[in-house]
């Protein structure tokens, strides 16, 4: 069951979708070009393919285990993790002042998604840690940052986010754990938290724990909810370690997937409180822990990318092998590959084209991101900020939905054989179902998608989308070739059908929620299937420039053919979408509860 990282389809993104050359001419990125994001990925590529991808299967098999409030993890996950943490990819996006390599996003996302192909349920630890050094690098004081950064960012300790509550999942108004201030500045924590991804753990000396909790007397609701650093161990003033907090994991979970990672109950504050650290100011919690969660869902929308390109390799490989029937167009006369079958290219070109087109989609996003936070223009950070916010839960929602479905083919692609564990296509599967629901379910990335980003500025930053996507079309007919021409047609007809729902959208959340959140996961899908069939549409148009250069001809042409196979077969589901929106909301709505 082995991986090997799509280096080519990476750094065609990197350089001609995400424009690298751009991203480097950014002060602070000089160093961060075409070159090193080759060698960066080169490297990632060695260390995930050769120790980390080899357990994937393992903790699917021996998942991690609790006894007596300790965890201990799938053997081999420690020393993996020390590789990992000593090679330096903890900190490979973060400021260099505490130790990180200050990377830019645009390469640190192909990174994760190679981690994450190789091996979801061990990538979730460092995943959690990156977005605890985000939200301590936006509103850790001075002493916080001094104390946890620096030993966050070389992977010697990890991160946490503690959210959720037995009566509070979605709903974060509904916490109840609470903080009293105590003489000395800091806080004493009492709750119980459920599904800590890496609550407890073996593979690093402590655990620091970003906790919401209401401080006595604090506001009702979300208004009321703060954010506090919680460290497993407490750190001495020479940031060695002191006593352990009291803060303890009493069960861990039993999954459908991604088995290996522990997801753990915590306890704080059992035997007299656990000791916390405000991060912030009192009552903005929700705030701060946003910033973890943006941070958190973009990732999570590359995990998706990255099993179903982990799915779509083993489902290539198992037609090339697999002999059954002969084809139907007579071409061999005895039993062949099932590759040679229409169908089955049909599914693995289905596999292959969401693939493609979520992870151009993810890449431009991060070269946003990078502008976003670091361009030296006010105007440039604003508009690819703007850019970025309307990206995340499409790449969230989109790219972790398509992951289902792509998963499911690869299960289908080995028939009966992919229903049988011991084959292992039906852990990619099993393992991508989380994906829609963690770091705020598809409905959330919807409700965030019509509320934030699409009814709030009436429409706009989704209307100047379109702008770009309808620039695109016409160079792809004017580039003169047929197959440009079919993408342009589809391009045309999605972006039409999405202009319509942004104008119903914006035009109707006040005055008829229902009939507009009745609508809101098929206006993701139509936004991410949207937005990665221009990116292929875009990617389209260079593969023709290399090929007139005589540049790699088999991965051109194989991108011009998924490009076109992506228009004709899943960007032709635009205008479908807008009907079940724009006319069907009456009958979602149509029932009242009781008549379920």
């Amino acid at each position: 069951m082995s991986y090997t990282a799509p280096l080519k389809d990476m750094l065609f993104n990197i350089e001609h979708l995400a424009g690298i050359d751009q991203v480097a001419s950014i002060p602070g990125f000089e160093d961060a070009g075409l070159e090193t994001a080759q060698a960066v990925l080169e490297e990632c590529a060695k260390l995930n393919e050769g120790v980390i991808a080899p357990l994937n299967w393992e903790g699917d098999k021996n998942p991690s285990s609790w006894k007596d409030g300790v965890v201990t993890t799938t053997p081999g996950f420690k020393d993996a993790f020390k590789q990992y943490a000593e090679g330096g990819w903890q900190g490979l996006q973060h400021p260099v002042d505490f130790g990180g390599q200050g990377l830019p996003k645009t390469i640190g996302a192909a990174c994760t998604e190679i981690l994450n192909s190789a091996n979801m349920s061990f990538a979730l630890c460092p995943l959690l840690t990156d977005g605890a050094i985000e939200a301590l690098l936006t509103a850790g004081s001075d002493e916080l940052k001094a104390i946890y950064l620096e030993k966050l960012v070389s992977g010697q300790w990890t991160g946490t986010m503690n959210l959720t509550e037995p009566q509070a999942g979605s709903d974060l108004s509904l916490v109840r754990t609470r903080a009293e201030p105590q003489p000395d500045g800091s806080y004493k924590v009492f709750g119980t938290k459920i599904f800590i991804t890496y609550g407890e753990h073996d593979m690093a000396e402590n655990i620091v724990h970003l906790v919401l909790a209401r401080v006595q007397g604090a506001p009702e609701g979300v208004k009321g909810i703060s954010l506090f650093v919680v460290p497993k161990f407490l750190v001495n003033g020479d940031g060695s370690l002191g006593a352990r907090n009291d803060v303890h994991c009493v069960s861990i979970e039993h999954k459908m997937g991604i088995k290996a990672s522990p997801t753990a109950v915590l306890q704080f504050g059992d035997h007299g409180g656990a000791v916390g650290y405000l991060v912030g100011q009192e009552n903005r919690g929700l705030e701060y822990m946003f910033i973890m969660m943006n941070a958190a869902r973009y990732a999570v929308g590359v995990q998706g990318i990255a099993v179903a390109e982990r799915a779509y390799q083993k489902a290539v490989q198992y037609a090339k092998d697999r002999v059954q029937s002969r084809p139907v167009d007579g071409s061999i006369n005895a039993s062949a590959a099932i590759i040679h079958h229409p169908d089955v290219k049909r599914m693995l070109m289905t596999m292959r084209a969401y693939t493609e087109g979520c992870r151009a989609m993810a890449s431009v996003a991060a070269a946003a991101y990078d502008a976003a936070h670091h361009h030296p223009d006010a105007d440039t950070r604003k508009q690819n900020a703007a850019f970025y916010e309307f990206m995340v839960p499409l790449v969230k929602g989109y790219s972790t939905e398509m992951s289902l479905e792509v998963t499911s083919l690869g299960v289908q692609v080995h028939g009966g054989m992919g229903f049988i564990e011991e084959t292992g296509a039906a852990q990619y599967y099993r393992d991508a179902k989380i994906l829609t629901i963690y770091e705020g379910t598809t409905a959330i990335q919807a409700n965030d998608l019509v509320g934030r980003k699409t009814a709030r500025d009436g429409g706009q930053t989704a209307k100047g989308i379109a702008a770009q996507v309808e620039q695109t079309e016409a160079a792809l007919r004017a580039s003169g070739s047929d197959t440009a021409a079919v993408v342009a047609k589809r391009l045309q007809a999605a972006r039409l059908a999405f202009i319509d729902v942004v104008d119903f959208v914006a035009g109707n959340t006040k005055a008829s929620p229902n009939a507009v959140f009745a609508g809101s996961v098929p206006y993701l899908m139509l936004a991410g299937n949207l937005v990665a069939g221009w990116q292929l549409g875009r990617a389209l148009l260079v593969a023709q420039d290399q090929l007139a250069q005589g540049q790699d001809e088999a991965f051109m042409r194989s991108k011009i053919a998924t490009a076109r196979f992506y228009a004709d077969h899943l960007l032709s589901k635009a205008p479908g979408l807008r009907d079940s929106i724009v006319d069907g909301a009456d009958s979602v709505n149509a029932l009242a509860p009781e008549a379920f």
